[in-house]
């Protein structure tokens, strides 16, 4: 399944970092921001985390839900959100199947290693379902404040 504007988002079940199951298709009628990150903890990833949950008050009033996504566990998501108040929920994408069907499971390059994870992608989906904005290869610095001036000039 390709990714594109305007068409319906790939439907998916994860487990949260709460215990639940979070199935994309319940959350019609409210905007989502499905962020896909590499790793819990790391320095990039923990500021992505704590900039959207910096803005959270701001994405509530436009009826947006923010999902953090990676291959991490639930017990590591947990620890994570424990850490730094995250006010949102984190989805554990172990086996990487969400990430594959946005097409964000993509071969990466560190220190001369090789290696397949996550590219740094958000997706901005809205009441319908439908892939409204993608943000690809994200750069952490700015990236919050330009998902919440495209909801709020677009949607």
């Amino acid at each position: 399944m390709s990714i594109e504007i305007g068409k319906k988002a790939p439907d998916f079940t994860l487990a949260a970092h709460t215990g639940e199951s979070i199935t994309l298709s319940n959350l019609k009628g409210k905007h989502v921001v499905l962020y896909f990150y590499p790793k819990d903890m790391t320095p990039g990833c923990t500021t992505e985390a704590c900039d959207f949950r910096d803005q959270i008050q701001q994405f509530n009033e436009l009826n947006a839900v923010i999902l953090g996504v990676s291959p991490d566990p639930v017990e590591r998501h947990q620890k994570f959100v424990e850490k730094y108040g995250l006010p949102f929920l984190l989805l554990a994408d172990t086996e990487h199947q969400v990430a594959e069907a946005y097409d964000v499971w993509k071969l990466k390059k560190n220190f001369g290693k090789e290696y397949m994870g996550i590219e740094r992608t958000t997706f901005l989906i809205d009441q319908e379902g439908n892939i409204a904005k993608e943000w690809r290869k994200v750069q952490v610095k700015g990236h919050v404040e330009d998902a919440l001036t495209y909801i709020r000039e677009n949607l």
